[in-house]
Formats: C-alpha cells, structure tokens, sequence
C-alpha cells in the first residue's frame, strides 16, 4: 500500500500515512488522517480499508487513490483503486 491521498465511498477525503501493525494481532492496519473537519487521524486494518463494498448505489473499492502523498490538488482525477500488496 502507498501512501498518499484516498477518496472514501462515501465522499470524504483522507491522506494515507503509513501501514503499522496491531500490537496484539499483528495484523497490517492503515493509519489515516481526514482532510476535513477537525482532520481527526483513524486506524483501519488493511483488509478493511482494502475491502470491496457493496451498498445500495455503490459497488466498488472502499477507498480508490486519487493523489500522492503529501498532494493538496483537485481530487478529480481518480489514480487507480487500492491493492493490497
């Protein structure tokens, strides 16, 4: 997994910062940061942050990168969806 920039399903924006591990599990879990609002940082484990979702209205990758780390540009234009590497 790269880091960088994500878009949700559901819309919101997050910035990758690295993959760690569980201290018990050591289980791969995804530390990310929301790019708005209070910008409150989350951990997710990788298969779920890798999941495939499906919804009413959606079916498709539970996040989809759309920049590189560090990137603050328009996130229009979608990169490729998120592999668990």
């Amino acid at each position: 997994m790269t880091p960088g920039r994500y878009r949700h399903f559901k819309g919101g924006e997050y910035e990758v910062l690295l993959v760690a591990r569980d201290t018990e599990t050591e289980e791969p879990v995804v530390v990310y940061q929301a790019l708005y609002g209070e910008r409150g940082h989350w951990v997710r484990s990788l298969a779920d942050f890798t999941a495939h979702v499906s919804r009413a209205g959606y079916d498709g990758p539970r996040f989809v990168a759309v920049g590189s780390a560090g990137s603050h540009r328009a996130a229009d234009s979608v990169v490729e969806p998120l592999r668990r590497d």
